[in-house]
């Protein structure tokens, strides 16, 4: 690759990297607002991949170093995009890791993100090695996924339940509109 290229290269790499920071920030902060109202959360499961984040970190913070120490004339593009990859690995993707996946009093944190109740337009459970709810947005053509822990599944589908009942998650109006249907019988 020519050398003129690396420094732009870095620098999108860093644009990049800036924005998966913000939306890390983002939802922790947004986490730490809601973890009050939690009712039954536990922590992300750590990936196979963790300890590839660990030795990129790890890369990434030496090469920052010595781009910086060695004071060679280190291009500020592509120390930026060396320092928001280093941000993202060695500090935001494990902070990621410690926002609380499941059910709040207004929603359900998912594997990606936080959905409101009233935006849940279905759920379904799929059963495997591991147990995964399904949630289908009502507002947009996506569906999220949690992964429950077999240990707290009985008490997730009693609060789906109870929140089909209390009414905060309504299935009226979307796909098939069945008479006498009984929404508990979804989850």
């Amino acid at each position: 690759m020519a050398p003129s290229l690396l420094p732009l290269l870095l620098l999108l790499f860093g644009v990049g990297f800036l924005l998966a920071n913000a939306r890390i920030i983002v939802d922790y902060l947004k986490f730490l607002r809601r973890r009050r109202f939690a009712l039954l959360t536990w922590p992300d499961a750590r990936p196979g991949y963790s300890y590839l984040s660990i030795g990129l970190a790890v890369a990434l913070g030496l090469l920052l170093v010595y781009n910086i120490a060695a004071l060679r004339t280190a291009d500020p593009q592509a120390l930026f995009g060396e320092g928001m990859m280093f941000l993202y690995y060695a500090w935001l993707l494990p902070l990621s890791r410690r926002i609380g996946r499941g059910f709040y009093q207004d929603g359900i944190w998912a594997e990606v993100g936080f959905i409101p109740y009233w935006q849940i337009g279905g759920v379904t459970w799929r059963e495997g090695e591991e147990v995964t709810l399904i949630i289908i947005s009502r507002l947009r053509n996506l569906a999220r996924r949690l992964i429950v822990p077999l240990a707290h599944y009985g008490e997730a589908r009693r609060l789906l339940r109870d929140r089909i009942v209390a009414h905060d998650i309504d299935f009226t109006g979307t796909g098939l509109n069945l008479e006498n249907h009984d929404e508990r019988e979804d989850v």
